[in-house]
């Protein structure tokens, strides 16, 4: 089958899961309020699953490897240990602890820390992609701990506000904040669609690309600012979910043979909300709240991260 017609597939599927999201359990007389409370979930999760998903796949482009996710290499936790600094440091003040505020420090600092990553990773000598995941991971640690260690000296009622931000959630979206977001958001993925062409020679290698005429730095630089300030959204808009681009790329890889991002990124982005949204569906209607989405995603993320790396252990 074209991949054409399985994108219009996964279009579909989309439409249908959002229909199933919105509808479950209304009436004639209750539908006013529950779809007041239930769109803004729905488009939270939309615009979470389109920023996570496409940028882990542009992120595995121009690392070249199928492994690595911004999750992975720790800007989820920048952003937690963001908020955790703004709520000491701001406490009691309602301009810095204004979401909107909040927000844009903490966009301006990932993006700042994303460039310390495009100069360590992405320097003259080429590094080891096992280096790279390693070095990763040691990042998420020290952010993780130094959270862990801000926490423990917050007052209760500091940690109750936190608290909210540090596990993946949909029941307390931020309704402004989504509003807020949607225009940032679709002018990065113009901006991912605009770079497709650059990111197809990536596939052919650095060199190559190189050769090619793409300028390689110019542009790892430039997704690398696009990751920062998406998994910012994502993250201000449903909390971490570390391994869902991990899933949601490669199956992208497994279900269209394209090799063209303006094609994958499309795909990417329709799989990660279908998902996202049949997830929630099943946490609240079948499971009936008795786990989250959050941790069936890291459960079934982290089985298949660690397959992922027993299958390249001699990559």
């Amino acid at each position: 089958m074209a991949d054409k017609y399985k994108l219009i597939i996964l279009a579909v599927i989309c439409i249908l899961v959002m229909g199933l999201f919105l509808g479950s359990g209304l009436t004639a007389d209750n539908y006013q309020y529950f779809l007041s409370i239930r769109t803004p979930k729905v488009l939270a999760m939309i615009l979470a699953a389109i920023a996570v998903a496409q940028s882990s796949f542009v992120f595995q482009t121009i690392t070249n490897n199928r492994i690595l996710t911004p999750g992975i290499m720790g800007f989820d936790s920048l952003y937690l240990l963001i908020q955790v600094l703004v709520v000491i440091i701001g406490a009691g003040s309602h301009y810095i602890l204004s979401p909107y505020i909040n927000f844009s420090m903490s966009v301006l600092l990932m993006m700042g820390f994303s460039m310390m990553l495009f100069h360590f990773y992405f320097g003259r000598k080429p590094k080891n992609i096992l280096m790279l995941l390693l070095i990763g991971v040691v990042f998420g640690q020290v952010f993780d701990s130094s959270m862990s260690f801000f926490t423990m000296i917050m007052d209760p009622n500091s940690f109750a506000f936190f608290q909210s931000n540090m596990f993946a959630s949909f029941n307390n979206v931020d309704a402004n904040l989504v509003y807020m977001t949607f225009i940032p958001l679709l002018v990065l993925c113009w901006l991912l669609y605009r770079m497709s062409y650059s990111l197809d020679i990536f596939w052919l290698d650095k060199d190559n690309a190189t050769s090619l005429g793409v300028d390689v730095h110019k542009i790892t630089r430039h997704v690398l600012l696009i990751t920062a300030f998406m998994i910012a959204i994502s993250t201000a808009l449903i909390g971490p979910v570390l391994f869902f681009g991990l899933l949601v790329s490669n199956l992208t890889r497994e279900v269209l043979q394209s090799y063209q991002h303006r094609l994958l990124l499309i795909g990417c982005s329709l799989i990660s909300v279908a998902v996202l949204l049949l997830g929630q569906w099943s946490v609240e209607h079948l499971f009936m709240f008795e786990t989250t989405i959050g941790t069936i995603i890291n459960f079934v993320g982290g089985i298949y991260f660690l397959s992922v790396l027993l299958r390249n252990k001699g990559y």
